[in-house]
């Protein structure tokens, strides 16, 4: 089958012509991002890979279904950036893989805290710089502190057993809960204001939704134990931005680790060192020495690669034979 793959990355082509052995399909690799003025690349292609902040509106959907394509198929989780609506009335089948390797982005969460509370990352600019002072460099133990996961999906929970493991009293929320689990881990099920009243940290795992669309926000936040530690490696529009920076200001958030940002799309995955960057509310965020950025880089280990890789060209291969597996339902 003919391929579109927007947005290809030199560590995701490496991936996929790996994956793409057992498969044969052919693979056109497009360095730019789909979007109106790029969806006529798909010309007599079948199905358009996309990722994350590949714009997947009506236009767009239109456009590549004037271009013959039948199957958009998501190399991530989250649709929450495909207009479901609209590929049902085109009848474009939409696929996505999902889940990848979620010890990996509970890791990269915890990674955040350990290096937000001790400071490595400042530590070692110092370092290098041969400023050996401890000042200023004074974190605190994670054993013992109240961590609290919103989201107890395949990430929530591997970041349950890691929390647990530091010797952390674990709280969650979830819509679906897992009773089972949680009794097992010894994780308290709470309801989403005990959690943020009470949790020295807190890490979001859970999709972007209507329902969770700036769950975090001004009064959220204000709720919070002072001095909170917040961590972001779900969607950027879980947290309302303008008044995460509030919180910050005010000391109320103690530090914040996000690897997604709101408005992320046309920054993130792209070198833009050598431009003026544009986005106030972003360069307001970099000011902080108390909040860490990064940028979306939570799924990428090896294993996530292979396994986004495997299933999406196993999605692609059942479209062709009549199949459509791991589809998103349409709205």
């Amino acid at each position: 089958m003919k391929i579109a793959f927007f947005s290809a990355h030199k560590f995701e082509r490496d991936a996929f012509d790996f994956a793409n052995q057992k498969s044969d399909h052919q693979i056109t690799f497009l360095d730019v991002s789909l979007q109106p003025t790029t969806a006529k690349l798909a010309q007599d292609h079948v199905a358009a890979v996309v990722f994350v902040n590949d714009q997947c509106n009506r236009e767009t959907l239109t456009l590549l279904s004037q271009c013959g394509v039948k199957l958009l198929a998501l190399r991530s989780a989250g649709f929450n950036h495909v207009d479901l609506s609209a590929a049902a009335e085109l009848g474009m089948a939409v696929v996505r893989v999902p889940a990848y390797a979620p010890e990996g982005v509970a890791e990269y969460a915890v990674a955040l805290v350990l290096t937000l509370n001790r400071q490595t990352h400042r530590a070692f600019a110092r370092v290098r710089e041969g400023n050996f002072s401890l000042e200023g460099l004074v974190g605190f133990n994670v054993f013992g502190k109240t961590v609290g996961l919103v989201g107890l999906g395949k990430i929530g929970k591997a970041a349950a057993r890691i929390f647990g493991g530091f010797g952390c009293r674990v709280l969650a929320h979830d819509v679906d809960v897992d009773q089972s689990f949680a009794a097992g881990l010894g994780v308290e099920l709470v309801a989403l204001p005990q959690l943020f009243e009470q949790a020295d940290i807190i890490s979001l795992h859970v999709p972007l939704l209507p329902t969770t669309r700036h769950l975090v926000n001004e009064t959220s936040l204000a709720s919070m134990k002072r001095g909170v530690m917040l961590i972001n490696t779900g969607r950027g529009a879980l947290i309302d931005t303008p008044a995460l920076i509030d919180a910050l200001k005010s000391g109320q958030v103690g530090s914040a680790g996000l690897d997604v940002y709101e408005e992320e799309e046309g920054l993130f995955f792209a070198d833009h060192s050598n431009e003026i960057l544009q986005d106030d509310v972003l360069a307001r965020l970099l000011t902080f020495s108390n909040v860490l950025v990064t940028s979306h880089q939570a799924f990428l280990t090896r294993e996530a690669l292979q396994g986004i890789a495997t299933v999406t060209l196993q999605n692609i291969s059942s479209f062709e034979q009549g199949r459509v597996e791991n589809q998103v339902p349409s709205v």
